[in-house]
Order: structure tokens, then sequence, then C-alpha cells
């Protein structure tokens, strides 16, 4: 491979871009120099890269589901992994949300831009679980690119509520919310950035749970942004969500988003059951504008069940919680667009980047950007004007003041073992948008308001039933708790 020369055209579009202006005596001088620099360039295009080989090779790739075998539209390929012969995960077959690379399939984040981009390794994660015995058997649908909280950006169809097909599953991570519901799906993996893992856990009524911050390794997943990409386990029972985390929670020195966080025996935990427990209802989590008065008496129900199994449950006010929606939107649309406009690697950190994905997307933006659905479209449009009318002042002030909003949960965390708030103040949407583009942004992003804080100081977040429907879908409290 020999990488093009830039022509002198090219130099001063991109002095242009770059505000300066490139005068005579420097294009000489720049024209003189740049053969030269770019031959290291072509030295490292022809360096071989090593890559660990495959642990388990042996891997089947099947078709995409019909519509009488997958109602849901939750899964896009069929598959088979077979993993090591004993283990924790020994019988338990899995589904992965098809951002997370496993090599030799195709990898889409549900977009055209990716549809015929297959990786050529296996995220770490999906190295523990077959290590501990466990078959991949599905791919899972989700949010285009994973930008949307409702279910229905995917380019291969929304994903359906389990509980009333007229209603989304959620998002991002609707597919493996909703495969839970096949009996030949077992366990699934998803992502989380803005509620992704806990919205489809509490539409489909699963359990789901945002693990602490770099807890679980994020390598070889699409991302948007590594100070709050999270994976982690969506599953049927608390336990079986235990029992995951366990598998793939721990140190990978090839994610640079790890810091040092604590791994446990999280199914021995759950023993002593509610008993003793210290709950703090978080005030500022009910009664918002955008709140179903319902699903907050449905969650306060929960916490008196909890009171009832012999917990202590207690109002608490986090103030910080009401205004933290500034920060959150101050992190994502410059954050993502920066992840994007660098096609998917980031930049300034050692670790594991992934060359091949940078290819295929950065070519596929290039060229089907159209494709591309109304909400990645706008916070590509608010990022990029934010990072060249504001220099990124608000995204670095945002990421500032969440300390700050860490400070708050952490003082809060110090008196309670969890903080309780409904996960998503309303009820899952009708599958109605129809392809209008305000309401399909309005279905992604309108769940969480000053919820998505939780999602951004680093504590888990988790899912459990509230079994008493709302209106259909069901429903499920979000409990922050301190680091595991």
């Amino acid at each position: 491979m020999t990488i093009r020369r830039p022509t002198s055209h090219e130099l001063r579009r991109l002095a242009e871009a770059n505000h300066f202006e490139i005068t005579d005596a420097e294009m000489q001088a720049f024209e003189a120099m740049i053969p030269g620099l770019f031959d290291s360039y072509d030295a490292l295009a022809q360096m071989p890269e090593q890559r660990a080989p495959l642990r388990y090779a042996s891997r089947t790739l099947g078709p995409r589901p019909n519509p009488e075998e997958d109602p849901y539209n939750a899964i896009l390929r069929r598959c088979s992994i077979s993993g090591a012969t004993g283990g924790k995960l020994a019988g338990k077959r899995i589904g992965l949300k098809n951002n997370i690379c496993v090599a030799g399939f195709p990898m889409t984040c549900a977009s055209l831009i990716l549809e015929h981009y297959i990786p050529d390794s296996d995220a770490t994660i999906v190295t523990r679980l077959l290590d501990e015995g466990a078959e991949i058997n599905s791919i899972l649908n989700l949010d285009n690119f994973a930008f949307s909280g409702a279910g229905d950006t995917s380019a291969f169809g929304p994903t359906l509520n389990p509980h009333s097909l007229d209603h989304l599953a959620g998002g991002s991570s609707g597919g493996s919310g909703a495969a839970l519901y096949y009996d030949d799906v077992d366990m699934t993996i998803g992502g989380d950035q803005g509620g992704s893992i806990r919205i489809p856990a509490s539409f489909c009524g699963v359990v789901g749970l945002k693990p602490t911050h770099s807890l679980v390794p994020y390598t070889g997943i699409v991302g948007i942004d590594n100070t709050f990409d999270h994976a982690g386990p969506m599953t049927r029972t608390v336990y079986d969500a235990a029992l995951l985390l366990e598998v793939i929670a721990g140190k990978d020195p090839l994610d640079p988003r790890q810091g040092e966080v604590p791994v446990q025996e999280y199914t021995g935990a759950l023993a002593g059951g509610a008993s003793g427990l210290k709950v703090g209802v978080l005030t500022e989590g009910f009664g918002l504008p955008e709140s179903d008065p319902e699903v907050d008496a449905k969650v306060r129900q929960a916490s008196n069940r909890l009171a009832e199994l012999g917990a202590s449950v207690e109002q608490v006010s986090i103030p910080w919680h009401s205004k933290a929606n500034g920060v959150v939107w101050g992190l994502i649309a410059e954050g993502a667009t920066a992840l994007l406009q660098t096609s998917g690697t980031g930049r300034a950190f050692e670790g594991q980047y992934n060359p091949g994905l940078a290819h295929a997307l950065g070519n596929g933006l290039r060229s089907q950007s159209n494709e591309l659905p109304p909400t990645v479209k706008l916070v590509l449009l608010i990022g990029s004007y934010m990072t060249e009318n504001y220099s990124s002042v608000m995204y670095a002030k945002a990421q500032n003041l969440r300390r700050e909003l860490r400070a708050a949960y952490d003082d809060a965390l110090s008196r309670y073992d969890l903080l309780l708030l409904p996960s998503t103040p309303m009820p899952a949407h009708r599958n109605d948008a129809g392809g209008d583009p305000h309401a399909v942004i309005e279905h992604g992003w309108g769940y969480a308001g000053e919820h998505r804080a939780v999602r951004h100081v680093r504590p888990p977040g988790h899912q459990r039933a509230v079994r008493q429907d709302v209106g259909g879908p069901a429903r499920r409290p979000d409990a922050g708790g301190p680091p595991f």
C-alpha cells in the first residue's frame, strides 16, 4: 500500500479548514518536504500487525431469522461459536449486541454504512465468555450506531416489545432485551452510554446492569466516548446478571478506559437479600415534567416492598440531579462527534485500536452519510457546531462539572447502599414514528432527562422488576450503588 501524497490544492483547502493561509514560500517548502515525510507512512503501511490467534476458531454464521422465527426483530443473524467444555457459563447460550466485534461475523452497528464490515478479532469480553463455556448463538439488533433509546432507528427495522408488538423494546440495546424472551437465548450483552442497557431492560421487563465504569473492558466494542462507554449483562434473573458480570469483569491492559475497580464474587453477594440494606429513594427522580404518575407510583410500591423485606428505606435529596442534564449533553454531543470524525478510533490513548473498523467506517461516512438516522445527524451537527464555534469549552466544562456531580452521588452513597428511582419515567413509546424525523428524535431522546445523570457518574445502574405493568410493557426501577 502506498499513501497518496497531498496536492497543493488539498494543502490550501486543509489550511483554510485550520484557519490559516499558506504563503508561496511555505508551499514551496512543504512540497519539498512532504515526499520524504510520507515515505515514513509508506513504511508504516507495510509493517505487519501482530494479532493474537483466535482461541475458538470453529464458528458458523447462520441466516437472519424470518419474522415468524423472530417476531420482535431482535436478532440480526444466528450463529454458533462453542466455548470451552466447562466453566461458569457451560450450557449458556448468549446473544451479543451488534456493536461488539466477533471475528468473521458482520458487525454493522445496525447501519448500512458498516453493512460489509467483518472484524478479524474478538472483543475481549467475547473471549472471556467462551473461556467460561458459553456458546455465542445470536447477533442482536440495536439502534443505528447506538444513538437512540427507542429501538426504532436500526437500518434493519425496529425492535418490538415482547409485551406488546405495537410498542418498542427501547434502545439502544433493544435486541439484547427482547431476545431474552426466546427460549434459546439465556443471556445477552448490551452497551450503555446514556441508558442503553437500562431503558430496554425497563421496557422489556428483564434485568439490566450498567456496571461501574471501567469494571468491564470495552476493547473491541464500538463506543461513543471513552469516558462513558459501558458494556454489561442483560438477563432474566438477578443471579444470572451477577454470574455474567463475574465472567466479563476485570482488568484488560488493552482498554484505556479501565481504572482500578475491584472485582468481586457477585453471585456470593446475593445471599443476604434485602434485609439490612439502606435504600435512598431519590426525591429528584420523581414528579418530573415527563414523568408518568403511574410509573412513579409503581416504583414507590417497589420501595415499600424492599422495606417489607427488611431494608431501611428513606427519602434522599441530591439537588445536583435536577441540573445534570446540561452536563450530560455537554459530554455526549462533542464526545460522539469527535469519535465519528476520527472514524471510530479516537485519539491519544495507549491500547488496542481497530484499523479495519477505521477504514470501513471512514469510507462509509464519506460515501453513505445520507444513510445516517436523524439522531446521528443532529448529534454530528451540534457537536461540530460547538467545537467550531466554542472551541470545545463546553465539553471541557462538562467533564470538570462531572466530578462535582459524582461527588454529590458519592456523598449520598456513603450513607446508603443504593439509590432508587424510575429508570424510565414514562411508558415505552408506541412504534408509530413512521420515519418522521422529529418523532424519531423525540422517541430516541425523550426518556431520560435528568435520569441520564446516573449514567455519567461511574456508579452502576441496575433494573429490578416492577411486576405490575403500566399500560402494557414492563417497567423497572433504577438502582445505583457503590462500585461493583
